[in-house]
């Protein structure tokens, strides 16, 4: 058959055909991701702004909350704008933006977890040499690392994708230009280099949480060593927002990504792409924020300031 997407594009299809129903679903992602922008928007402020929260770890922070900000930008907004106007019209070129960036972040999100929990794992187990290690240098190419890898990742998931040829009709079920609804649409075996990508890139990520495993492993030892109860639980307060979010954004991923394969699109299969789509950049900020004194000191500075300024 033709390659009808060359010049048309693609239909992005909502879960439901009902437009009262479709309405409050971009009502939800909307309040979704007012919720995100303000609460990632609030951590990169404190981490930039405040003179305690500059190390390594904050650092990094600020980075995985500039990176939520992309990966939620990236296809909510535009789903919600489909739902208000009741229409899924996107070319192929705005497609393929959105698949690439989608891509990149999620590849940059498990590159950066992996490294925050490097950090955690020298901060724990190697205090004393934790600024010798962890020194500007170390943080910047780290960080340098991350983004590389993952843009690198986006280029070969994107052109992969893109490189096989698409049968019509040209319709996308889901909310944004998603790989797993795209190769559905391939003609015959078509797909199989985008195949060798994925498991080379799933490589990777599993490559990456093996490490995580590991860093942990030996962060729990070492903290289960701490003598006072007071050391264990200042120890466990830095560590455990972090062990949250890599445990969700991992868990999301696999239910996502291992779920039996079905012909027909079902509520299930919406509802798992807005567990990993939207949830974690959503709920990353709220994670970080609840156990942390330091953050929590530094966002009431901000509220405070900006009180006072307000009423000057």
């Amino acid at each position: 058959m033709d390659n009808f997407t060359t010049n048309i594009g693609f239909l992005l299809m909502s879960f439901t055909i009902n437009p009262d129903i479709e309405i409050l679903q971009a009502s939800l992602f909307l309040v979704l991701y007012l919720v995100a922008l303000t609460g990632n928007v609030l951590i990169i402020t404190a981490t930039s702004i405040d003179h305690n929260l500059h190390s390594p770890m904050y650092f990094f922070l600020k980075h995985l909350s500039c990176l939520d900000l992309c990966y939620i930008t990236v296809t909510v907004p535009r789903s919600i704008c489909n739902s208000f106007m009741h229409t899924g019209n996107i070319s192929l070129w705005e497609c393929i933006l959105q698949c690439f960036t989608f891509t990149a972040c999620g590849s940059v999100e498990v590159a950066m977890l992996t490294m925050m929990s490097y950090d955690r794992y020298v901060a724990i187990c190697f205090p004393l040499h934790y600024e010798i290690i962890m020194d500007v240098h170390t943080c910047i190419y780290g960080i340098l690392a991350v983004w590389i890898s993952g843009i690198v990742a986006g280029v070969m998931h994107t052109a992969a994708t893109f490189s096989i040829h698409f049968c019509g009709p040209n319709i996308i079920h889901q909310f944004f230009c998603d790989v797993p609804q795209l190769l559905k649409l391939s003609c015959s075996k078509d797909y199989i280099s985008e195949l060798g990508v994925i498991i080379f890139l799933a490589l990777g990520a599993f490559l990456c949480s093996i490490f995580i495993c590991f860093s942990y492993t030996h962060i729990f030892s070492a903290v289960l060593r701490i003598p006072s109860a007071e050391g264990k639980a200042k120890a466990f307060s830095t560590c455990l927002p972090h062990l949250c979010v890599v445990t969700l954004f991992f868990s999301t991923a696999v239910f996502e990504f291992l779920k039996p394969p079905s012909d027909s699109p079902t509520v299930r299969d919406f509802l798992l792409t807005v567990l990993y789509a939207i949830v974690p950049p959503t709920l990353n900020p709220m994670i970080y924020s609840l156990r942390n004194k330091a953050m929590k000191a530094a966002l009431r500075k901000i509220f405070k300031e900006r009180k006072d300024y307000l009423f000057f």
